[in-house]
């Protein structure tokens, strides 16, 4: 029988290794397909190439920081061709520790047994079978010329309602009219909202930037920054919003309420990698001022015609 000493050592030997074994965690999981990091024709960068850019910047500092964590963001090129020339610019590029290639066979359900965070693609019946899926995706569009942005500094602008917010106040919009919205988000302002299929997203972002945070670089810039560019107002409308974040215990870097006025020009002076909504002419208005926007087909507002609807009552809505 062991003495107390010998049993405490003992205990102690096989406690010790988990104790200081440090937490690696789980990588943030991105799906893109690879059409949009390079182009078909000649493997030059897409419009997803500077957002992969800075999610390298990023683990960058996070690997300077925690060398033993996995908690790092992961991109998942989708290829059925697994060509050599996509083989080619990744090395080109230097991205081999930050990708790998996957087939598209099967794809939803490889994208949840990979827990992914994000899935972006050209295609609109795919986001919208991921989206079904609980996977925050969307349809991401090339503009014409795009801004240049941040090598060093990620930056992520998101849409409120129908985006990290569920759909429930546009819902109302809908059928009652704006004196209806407005007075519902009088009434609720202190009720969070629900959340939307991008929430868990930012969630994801948030977890990175505490983890840096920690690490006392709140003097320097945090080489995440995300944004919230919503066309509710700063009363109520905008109250509810920054009360659901609050709720939820997330942190937005910063918060711009428009109301109703054109997102584009504000996107430009962000200049961020990526923004997403669930509007069309928003995005649309973003990739004509050089944005990378992306459509987020979710919500009321994709089945709400916008013929015969007055331009006031469309720029007053919440988005």
């Amino acid at each position: 029988m062991l003495c107390r000493k010998s049993h405490y050592k003992l205990l102690l030997k096989h406690l010790f290794p988990l104790i200081l074994q440090p937490e690696t965690g789980s990588p943030v999981i991105i799906a893109i397909s690879a059409k949009l990091v390079f182009t078909e024709q000649n493997m030059s960068p897409g419009p997803a190439f500077s957002f992969v850019k800075a999610l390298k910047a990023v683990n960058a500092k996070l690997r300077a920081h925690y060398p033993e964590s996995q908690e790092l963001f992961k991109v998942i090129l989708i290829d059925d061709n697994r060509s050599d020339e996509l083989n080619n610019a990744i090395r080109e590029h230097n991205l081999e520790n930050l990708t790998e290639i996957m087939s598209g066979e099967d794809l939803i359900n490889n994208l949840m047994e990979n827990n992914t965070h994000l899935y972006l693609s050209e295609s609109e019946e795919m986001v919208t079978e991921a989206l079904n899926n609980k996977i925050a995706a969307a349809v991401m569009k090339t503009p014409g010329e795009m801004a240049e942005v941040s090598e060093s500094e990620l930056r992520i602008a998101f849409d409120g309602d129908a985006v990290l917010f569920s759909n429930e106040s546009e819902r109302v919009y809908a059928s009652e009219g704006l004196e209806a919205f407005y007075r519902n988000e009088r009434e609720k302002v202190n009720d969070p909202m629900k959340e939307g299929p991008f929430k868990g997203f930012l969630q994801v972002l948030v977890k990175l930037q505490r983890k840096l945070h920690d690490k006392k670089l709140l003097d320097k810039k945090c080489p995440i920054r995300t944004y919230l560019v919503t066309s509710r107002g700063g009363g109520s409308p905008g109250f509810r919003a920054l009360n659901t974040l609050r709720y939820w215990g997330l942190e937005i870097d910063e918060a711009l309420f428009l109301a109703g006025a054109p997102k584009g020009p504000m996107l430009e002076k962000i200049r961020p990698h990526i923004f997403f909504d669930d509007q069309m002419f928003h995005v649309e208005g973003a990739a004509e001022m050089g944005t990378v926007a992306c459509h987020v087909p979710y919500g009321i507002a994709q089945r709400v015609p916008k013929k015969g609807i007055k331009d006031k009552e469309i720029s007053s809505a919440p988005k």
